[in-house]
């Protein structure tokens, strides 16, 4: 599939984080290529498919085709879709994850009541800093939650990799939190690449310091850029779990694009890696 303005107008009509070329790109090193409608990533052997086609992201039948297509790369030994549902291609044996994106339409509803005190706390205590560069300060509140955290390799891996999407990425942005004596509170990055939709992308806090409502006050900034750059929506991320659900939903969030991740080897003998892991997002 010939896309206008090739991978930049992937980007451009990117529904899910994984569809912003350079945000992946720069977290993994994986190389784009386009297989009918859906844009996938390969590396030695490894395709992952961005399942969810850019004509209509719940076209299960676009995204088998797709699948197809993936199936048929020389060399290929392991393949993980991500999309709406799981391929039919995809032997009993696979892995599979189960999620759901969830989003805000842009302008947001007003916050309630609860949300609005924790504003205003928050909002007194701290000053928000837009595209603040990246720091040893900022570097080291990620170090601070890896060392709290079991995350995957892969996921550890992203965290990592932050500087380089950040400088990699013009639709990035760093919205860091301080305290009134200057040291880093929280920091929040959005990404606003696609024409339609802006993507809430990492969160990250210190708890012994982050007043209450400090991921609150950065959500809000990251919609006011929204609201400014004239975006439709915004995409929140995966619900991962239980907690990071509540804070989406209490926001007014909502469920609006199914995600399913497989993962199986094409071949007797499969490799080993860490990327499939990279599209599970913890944020």
């Amino acid at each position: 599939m010939i896309v206008p303005g090739g991978f930049a107008g992937v980007t451009a009509r990117a529904q899910i984080p994984e569809q912003v070329i350079p945000y992946v790109c720069a977290v993994s090193k994986l190389k784009p290529r386009m297989l009918g409608p859906c844009v996938g990533y390969e590396r030695a052997g490894e395709v992952v498919l961005v399942g969810y086609p850019l004509h209509d992201p719940k076209d299960a039948r676009a995204m088998e085709e797709s699948v197809s297509l993936a199936l048929r790369i020389p060399g290929l030994h392991r393949i993980t879709v991500i999309g709406p549902a799981r391929p039919p291609q995809a032997p009993e044996s696979a892995a599979v994850e189960k999620d759901w994106y969830c989003s805000l339409p842009v302008p947001a509803p007003p916050p309630g009541q609860k949300i609005r005190n924790l504003l205003r706390r928050a909002g007194r205590e701290l000053t928000l800093e837009r595209a603040s560069s990246w720091g040893e300060d900022h570097a080291a509140l990620v170090r601070l939650y890896l060392e709290k955290r079991p995350l995957s390799a892969g996921i550890r891996h992203i965290y990592r990799s932050l500087p380089r999407y950040l400088t990699e990425s013009s639709g990035s942005l760093l919205v860091s939190a301080r305290l009134a004596d200057g040291r880093l509170a929280a920091f929040s990055v959005g990404e606003y690449a696609g024409l339609m939709n802006a993507f809430y992308m990492f969160s990250f806090r210190n708890p012994r310091i982050a007043p209450p409502g400090t991921a609150d006050l950065l959500l809000a900034q990251l919609l006011v850029e929204a609201t400014e750059r004239g975006h439709a929506k915004m995409n929140l991320g995966l619900t991962v779990n239980e907690g990071i659900g509540f804070f989406k939903r209490k926001w007014g969030a909502e469920p609006f694009l199914p995600y399913m991740q497989t993962t199986w080897e094409t071949a007797a003998q499969g490799i080993a890696s860490v990327f499939a892991g990279l599209f599970r997002r913890r944020s």
